[in-house]
């Protein structure tokens, strides 16, 4: 089943006040109870510049469908008018007003998941960590996918990719997306910017993180299930196949039978449960 093959379109349209405005969400019913035990929050791609939100219907109404989960898919502020940390404090506001708007979303309350591809994998990340810090809302688990986790861009993969004609586009719109949102070159290192910075990381959720080969976000994705997992954290990780990573359609494409999907319905079927007391990493080989 192609992504083509659904229905995109989201079931319900809501606008909720943000950290300094009003916010569009969009809500993705895949849970078929009237009142699921879960339900995700997905922050869009799109480099902290640019609003995803419209052309990652497809690629939300899949992953709900098929892992059978409510999504809940937020605007956030975007740079350069409202750069750093206007969207990390639009996220949080996001999360904290689930609860109030849980019967709306169909949803009993319980566990509360976060996630998000490129710029909203960060904004995940940031918010599991804002989360802690501030108390709440506690969330059962962060969803990592080809994340951006650091701002410093002086991981292998990003240095080599900038030198390469195949990746060369892309890494320097990662660099153009970095600078925009981050006008203050010192809150580069800030740990709600750059995650892979964080110098603190337990008490933190368990984690699916997702990384495709090839990508110039893909050791930075790497380093950070490592550190999570010697922070004492429970860390999946999946390695996506190799895709056209030039191409920003591509890079949000996604079919029922995508490994990223069966790895997201796993971890939502195993955290859906009271979590082990033990932390570990499993690399989870993709199938293509």
């Amino acid at each position: 089943m192609s992504h083509q093959a659904v229905n995109a379109a989201p079931d319900a349209i809501f606008e909720w006040p943000g950290s300094s405005g009003p916010l569009h969400l969009r809500l993705y019913r895949g849970a078929p109870e009237k009142a699921s035990d879960a339900l995700m929050v997905f922050f869009h791609p799109g480099g902290f510049v640019v609003s995803d939100i419209e052309s990652t219907d497809s690629c939300f109404r899949v992953l709900a469908d098929s892992c059978k989960v409510n999504m809940l898919a937020p605007c956030y502020a975007l740079a350069s008018d409202r750069p750093f940390p206007a969207a990390v404090e639009d996220a949080h506001a996001v999360l904290t007003l689930t609860h109030q708007h849980r019967r709306k979303l169909f949803w009993k309350g319980t566990q509360l998941f976060v996630g998000g591809v490129e710029a909203g994998g960060n904004l995940a990340a940031v918010s599991a960590l804002v989360c802690r810090d501030r108390q709440g809302p506690k969330l059962a688990g962060q969803v990592l996918v080809m994340p951006m986790l650091d701002a410093s861009m002086c991981c292998d993969s990003m240095r080599h990719a900038a030198d390469q004609p195949d990746t060369a586009e892309v890494a320097q719109a990662l660099e153009r997306s970095y600078r925009t949102y981050l006008p203050h070159p010192s809150d580069r290192l800030h740990p709600y910017a750059s995650p892979l910075q964080a110098s603190r990381l337990t008490g933190l959720p368990p984690a699916l993180i997702m990384h495709t080969e090839g990508d110039p976000l893909s050791d930075e994705a790497r380093a950070y299930a490592n550190k999570l997992v010697q922070a004492g954290i429970s860390v999946d990780q999946v390695t996506l196949p190799p895709a056209d990573v030039n191409n920003v359609s591509e890079r949000c494409e996604i079919t029922a039978d995508d490994p990223c999907v069966t790895a997201l319905s796993a971890f939502l079927a195993a955290h859906r449960s009271p979590p082990s007391s033990s932390s570990t990493i499993s690399e989870k080989p993709s199938q293509a």
